[in-house]
């Protein structure tokens, strides 16, 4: 069983924990009667031929108190008493029952522990012993009620008490035997210290774990469907700001991927178990039973994360959940009656990572020579730059460097760090009746240039209320609100680009033209700057009845407010002349943008609730386990969005609305509408803990569908075989086998995601200002209406089958556990958009289409063992899958230099076969070219085919492209180690790719790109020259340098492609807890101090300062070395 689980219980659960761990009580007589009464404080108790237990109970249910009971007692709860008392105090009952039955008593706040009264011998040996006194917590330092602490080889034993403690009189040299259901029994020897704390450890705890489930949870041994779960602790020692990127490397099959580390970026890209269709592949998120986003938690508020992967255990979510589902479950209050406050303080840095290297300045101005020289030879070699500017252009910077400028971009934009910091406070507590945790944080990070920030709030409070016995209800609140600034102009791109032979400012500190206006940090520091709030309210209230033991119904009801809106102030920018700071040189970026000021806003209001009603009963007759639920589900949701602009501003002060041109001013709204109902079942039935069987069945109907078409059912079945429990294999005794079971299922999961067209069902309208008309002599434009997409009103559900065989086994006491999956998926009538002639004058409609198919294995491993006070554990996962497109009725779909096509895998990379590099203008005649300005030192490719279906002499896209290799990862792994000794605590987080095709863009490889570009530094001396040796253009890397030639040597092909596997060292963090001696005086229970890095090195075979996550114009993956302090009161 959990043990944070009962920790956090009501104190009802208490009292029956301890009396269920030391008691076994006789059947009550049907002949007793017992009653208590209280009239202005004090008591009237009357009991007729009862045990001392019936009368103890009786005060119990009827008062505050909670009875817990020393083992030596067992024999005197069941000796008869008969006594009547009026106008008493407690005190004075307790202690007139305790004495008809030779007991005695202690109160202390609410609890009455009952003990035996000692004999004389007992009281001499006791004369010999010391007073002991300790505490006994589990491995969450959370105190344990009711634990037996016991003298060895004595008759002297006592309970712990709520808060854990205890006191016992032993002698030195003697020893404690500590025991507690579900937990290994400890020793521990009386040495010259008075006072223990005593830390117990689970038995079978790997088994025991609760998993959350759709809908419920289920013990981890008894999951017949494939869940990965991980705990909240563990995400955040990530030290992440989005619980997006701190999954990444966690589970197995969750696929995490990264596209930039920007402050604030969105949620990471995350695919479950492959890609599952063309359209959205996307899981779907649950927060507390109710679809949310992962970056609206606080990492710190989360209890654990699920996944469900295969149908078995998504089906439940039916139409939603065909991609997977990623079910969140946060923190709540516990009912030890005591407060506890926690405090998390981090300050740090975000570091940026090595950016690409480009050649120097004097290679510069050769290398763009030399392409010159290639592209038209009779024009001599020094076409651009003279042999006296490409010998002293370093020289002559010194004394002139407004025409010699030599300008650093990458320096001059990036900071070399940025600072970052997070405050978090968070309060629980409780009581039988009411538990509430309360969490608020504050998270701000500085970007890697000015005018780049983040900042976030985040509030989050669940509240949990005991009416009575048969009635509870929670309250949760969650809010958050998220500021964003950034400048108008993204430089990345451009900073790379840029070679150092243009002036980003003249020698005085004024902006410069860069190349002819092309100048990313002038853009980047005049142009302005925007700024984005993002709010979101959310709120869950339920009402638990349980009418009678077993059977609870639940009535949920949870609203989500989602408020955004952004301002952006464009400023006209430009420079002066280097000579004549009065005289305008022109604007920015040749002047297409930046010639006026213009304001833009925009505003998105978002609105669901999702309600629910759910059943359910859990009921054990012998062997024989069953749960049953049942429920229904509506989600609705309403969204819109304005927009409005003005040009022409006079103004750069005052970035209002009202104050620009009216001449100039642009409108535009939107409005989406949608709703869904759903009913939903599962069974869980399990048989001698060994043979275990689930079924779910989830109804739904979407409005994105016409009637006729808007229903879909989506079914699954799973059942395991817990070949550990079988009377053969105990027979065995294989003492390194603590537990193994089999599993299997099939299931089947729907889709109705398409975008934002929410009725493609019915014909959609497009509006525009395309009229024109007199009117009194002016010319007056209007709005006009057309058909715009096509309706397809036979359009349906996707749906997606699955099937999946696992096996999880546990060896050496658990130690180690090892779980490995095989699935394989199939996905119909995929939601395609599909292409109609142009005449027909409307958009691409989107049906059902296609069909694809996808297979692949999970496989997770962890061993976790303690010797003496040291403890560690280490955990891998591993995964691979291929998806496969089988059936596409519109033919093929080319984009980017990848091809989605039937028979081939999912996005494959498209292009030609690449057969080395030109080195004669005798191999050039005799091939067959793209072009005829191809030459020696360019790309060959090979002539596959052409219209008769045999090579023709000719490179051309339509016979010659061929699928070239999976664009998607392959054998995707991750782990972590963690280990701690006394108050030293380490742990490491790693990430990585086995294997993938991955491609040189020209961002990375192309030299003077756009006629002007930098050079990569990793050409040098390895590209085919016409000044080479023929030995060395043998052995050249790159083709010849050329603009001529670019289209030819920089398509795709497999040239371009090499192995993108690589290894991430995601974290690692080094923690102290001081000892409790040290703080406990003044109030604290807990302090630790830690460092952490996160993102520290990437081992790959992309180009130096290339990240494999990032893309070739994004804001750069980022090192965080992090501080903090962790405090709780």
């Amino acid at each position: 069983m959990n043990r944070k689980t009962i920790a956090t219980t009501a104190v009802s659960f208490v009292k029956a924990f301890c009396l269920a761990g030391l008691l076994s009580l006789p059947t009550y007589s049907s002949a007793s009667t017992v009653s208590i009464e209280q009239v202005n404080g004090m008591y009237i108790l009357k009991a007729e031929d009862s045990t001392v237990k019936q009368v103890f109970d009786y005060i119990e249910k009827h008062s505050k108190y909670v009875f817990v009971y020393d083992q030596l007692v067992k024999d005197r709860l069941d000796n008869k008493v008969n006594i009547e008392l009026q106008g008493k105090t407690i005190n004075v009952i307790l202690a007139e029952v305790c004495r008809l039955a030779d007991l005695k008593y202690h109160i202390q706040n609410r609890q009455v522990t009952i003990t035996a009264n000692p004999s004389k011998s007992r009281a001499t040996q006791v004369k010999k012993a010391k007073r002991i006194s300790g505490e006994v917590v589990d491995e969450t330092e959370l105190p344990m009620i009711g634990a037996t602490v016991r003298v060895k080889d004595s008759n002297a034993a006592t309970i712990t008490d709520l808060d854990g403690k205890f006191q016992i009189d032993a002698a030195e040299g003697s020893e404690l035997l500590i025991s507690y259901v579900g937990y290994v029994d400890k020793v521990v020897r009386i040495d010259s210290k008075n006072r223990y704390v005593i830390v117990m450890e689970e038995s079978s705890k790997a088994l025991n774990e609760v998993v959350v489930i759709g809908y419920g949870v289920v013990k981890k041994k008894d999951l017949t469907g494939a869940v990965s779960a991980v705990k909240g602790e563990e995400l955040v020692n990530k030290r992440t700001a989005m619980l997006s990127n701190a999954l990444q490397g966690t589970l197995s099959g969750v696929m995490v991927t990264r596209n930039n580390s920007a402050p604030g970026a969105g949620a990471a890209s995350i695919r479950v178990r492959g890609i599952t269709t063309m359209g959205e592949s996307s899981p779907l998120v649950i927060v507390d039973g109710v679809q949310s986003s992962l970056d609206y938690v606080n990492s710190n508020d989360v209890e654990s994360i699920s996944v469900l992967k295969d149908a078995a255990a998504a089906s439940i979510y039916g139409s939603k959940a065909a991609a997977g589902v990623i079910l969140v479950t946060t923190k709540r209050g516990n009912d030890t009656g005591k407060i506890n406050l926690k405090y998390n303080a981090e300050f740090g840095w975000e570091i940026p990572t090595k950016q690409p290297s480009m050649v120097g300045v004097t290679r510069y101005l050769e290398m763009s020579n030399e392409l010159n020289y290639n592209d038209n030879p009779t024009g001599g070699f020094f076409q651009e730059y003279t042999a006296d500017k490409t010998k002293n252009w370093v020289k002559y910077n010194a004394t002139d460097p407004n025409n010699y400028p030599i300008t650093d971009w990458t320096d001059l934009i990036l900071k070399s760090s940025a600072p970052r910091m997070t405050h978090t406070l968070s309060v629980s507590g409780g009581n039988e009746a009411v538990k509430s945790v309360a969490t608020l944080s504050y998270d701000e990070v500085d970007g890697l240039y000015d005018g780049r920030g983040f900042q976030r709030y985040m509030f989050r409070s669940n509240n949990d209320f005991n009416i009575n016995d048969k009635l509870s209800a929670q309250i949760d609140v969650n809010i958050r609100h998220a500021k964003s600034t950034a400048t108008n102009y993204d430089p990345f791109d451009t900073m790379r680009k840029m070679p150092a032979i243009y002036p980003a400012t003249w020698s005085d500190g004024r902006l410069a033209s860069g190349k002819s206006g092309a100048n990313p940090y002038g853009l980047l520091v005049a142009g302005g700057s925007s700024v984005a709030h993002s709010t979101q309210v959310a709120g869950k209230g339920s009402l638990t009845f349980k009418p009678i033991k077993g059977l609870s119904i639940s009535g949920i009801v949870s609203p989500f407010i989602n408020y955004q809106k952004k301002k952006a102030f464009r400023n006209s920018c430009g420079y002066t002349l280097a000579d004549d700071p009065e005289t305008f040189g022109g604007y920015f970026d040749s002047g297409s943008t930046w010639t006026t000021n213009s304001l833009t806003e925009t505003r998105n209001d978002d609105y669901n609730v999702t309600s629910q009603a759910i059943a359910n009963y859990m009921g054990t007759f012998g062997k024989h386990n069953l749960t049953v639920m049942a429920g229904f589900e509506n989600y609705y949701m309403k969204s819109e969005s304005l927009g409005a602009a003005r040009d022409k501003y006079e103004l750069t002060a005052y970035p209002y609305l009202n104050i620009g041109s009216e001449d100039f001013q642009t409108n535009s709204g939107t409005g989406s509408e949608y709703t869904s109902n759903s009913v939903f079942g599962r069974v869980i039935y399990s048989y001698a803990d060994r043979y275990l069987f689930q079924a779910n069945v989830r109804h739904d109907g979407s409005s994105r569908f016409a009637k006729g078409y808007r229903w879909g059912t989506f079914p699954s079945f799973s059942a395991g075989w817990v070949v550990s429990e079988e009377k053969f294999m105990k027979s065995l005794k294989l003492d390194w086998l603590s537990f193994l079971k089999l599993r299997g299922s099939w299931g089947m999961l729907g889709n109705e995601r398409i975008g934002s067209n929410y009725f493609p069902y019915i014909a959609l309208m497009s509006f525009g200002n395309s009229l024109f008309y007199m009117a009194d002599g002016s010319v007056i434009s209007d709005k006009t209406a057309r058909p715009a997409v096509l309706a397809v009103e036979d359009i349906t559900w996707e749906t997606t089958t699955s099937t999946d065989l696992g096996l999880d086994a546990n060896f050496f006491n658990n130690r180690l556990q090892f779980h490995f999956d095989y699935y394989w998926k199939e996905t119909k009538d995929m939601l395609l958009n599909i292409e109609i002639p142009y005449f027909m004058g409307y958009n691409s409609p989107s049906t059902n289409a296609g069909k694809m198919s996808t297979h692949g294995y999970d496989i997770e491993l962890a061993w976790n063992d303690q010797i003496g006070d040291f403890k560690y554990g280490i955990n891998v996962n591993y995964s691979d899958f291929l998806s496969k497109i089988d059936y596409m009725n519109d033919g093929e779909q080319i984009s980017g230099g990848k091809i989605k096509r039937a028979g081939v895998l999912f996005n494959e990379f498209y292009g030609y076969v690449c057969e080395g590099i030109y080195q004669t203008q005798e191999e050039v005649n005799n091939s067959a070219r793209t072009s005829t300005t191809v030459t020696v030192g360019d790309l060959k490719y090979r002539d596959i085919s052409g219209p008769n279906g045999v090579p023709d002499g000719i490179i051309s896209p339509e016979y010659d492209r061929v699928p070239l290799g999976n664009s998607l990862p392959r054998f995707q792994y991750g782990g972590t180690f963690n280990a701690s000794y006394k108050g030293v605590d380490l742990s490491l987080a790693f990430q990585g790719i086995g294997k993938q095709n991955a491609y040189l863009s020209t961002s990375m490889v192309q030299p003077l790109r756009d006629n002007y570009g930098n050079v990569p530094a990793i050409l040098e001396n390895k590209y085919w020259s016409p000044f080479n040796t023929d030995e060395e253009n043998l052995l050249a890397k790159y083709p010849r340098l050329s603009n001529v030639s670019k289209s030819n040597n920089y398509t795709t092909s497999n040239y371009w492609m090499f192995n993108g596997s690589y290894f991430r060292l995601k974290n690692v963090t080094l923690g102290y807890t001081l000892p409790k001696s040290w703080i406990q005086k003044v109030g604290i229970n807990r302090a630790r101090f830690y460092v952490s890095a996160s993102d520290l090195f990437c081992l790959s075979n992309f180009p130096d300062g290339w990240d494999p996550e990032m893309g070739t114009s994004a804001y750069p993956i980022t090192t965080s070395l992090v501080m903090g302090v962790q405090v709780n009161f």
